[in-house]
């Protein structure tokens, strides 16, 4: 099953092409912002949001009570585990995060 998880933008790591640094229940991953900025919230704005991430991709930003909510829903469907070590997996793999 493929999962939004979400995590908190930590830093922007790449402007021009809209990478920053999620931080997914400790595991931090370089991924793509595009779809969570425009003019009333540019990139830099990112840092500290959370954002469901799916493959690599922020799909939306959320805010922290729904963060919550979401990884304790996924906690106890046992959802989350894998897709946090897959996260582990490919952070680990030369050139991981990068698209």
């Amino acid at each position: 099953m493929c999962l939004g998880i979400p995590g908190q933008v930590v830093e922007i790591t790449d402007p021009q092409r809209k990478l920053g640094l999620v931080d997914v229940a400790g595991v931090k991953r370089e991924i793509n912002l595009a779809c969570v900025v425009d003019e009333a919230h540019p990139l830099e704005a990112c840092v500290g949001d959370w954002v469901l991430v799916h493959v690599g991709f922020a799909m939306s930003r959320i805010d922290a009570q729904q963060a919550a909510e979401t990884l304790a829903i996924l906690e106890q469907l046992g959802e989350v585990q894998e897709e946090i070590a897959a996260m582990r997996a490919s952070a680990a793999s030369p050139g991981a995060g990068t698209p």
